[in-house]
């Protein structure tokens, strides 16, 4: 297994609702590590470079404009494989096909306000997260529990 870092987003109906800490702590509880996390709100240009996979799709221009609406919340975690294993938290992105337990499953109701945002590629990962995070806001530190996870 690899140790692989991911890039996850809390979006604006998270904050809006209040649910970060329940949301952060289900990847805290899992024994993932946070090594950088921010509030901010996404300037257009970075959410459109963000989104440029999506562009000309139907639902793109109301992804814009939900994602700039509000502050969200940008977080790196480090873990192994942590890639699939924060995707599979997340949970299906189509709302009714997101099962309980999952992220989506347990707090999202409409696919068009989806509340999190996990990188799907190591790619993907490594992509977006120089988008929001400069090196030094990236902090790499041991756990000296980690061996008990």
């Amino acid at each position: 297994m690899a140790i692989q870092r991911t890039f996850i987003m809390l979006k604006p109906g998270v904050l809006q609702r209040r649910i970060v800490g329940e949301i952060v702590s289900r990847f805290e509880r899992k024994g993932l590590k946070i090594i950088a996390m921010k509030i901010m709100i996404i300037p257009p240009v970075l959410a459109a470079t963000h989104y440029a996979e999506h562009k000309g799709k139907s639902f793109y221009d109301e992804l814009i404009s939900y994602i700039i609406s509000a502050p969200v919340a940008a977080m790196v975690l480090e873990g192994e494989d942590v890639i699939q294993l924060v995707r599979r938290m997340c949970g299906h992105t189509a709302v009714c096909e997101s099962l309980p337990g999952t992220i989506r499953g347990d707090y999202c109701l409409h696919t068009n306000r989806n509340i999190v945002h996990s990188s799907d590629s190591p790619e993907s990962a490594s992509r977006e997260i120089k988008l929001f995070f400069q090196p030094n806001e990236i902090v790499s530190w041991d756990d000296g529990n980690s061996a008990f996870f």
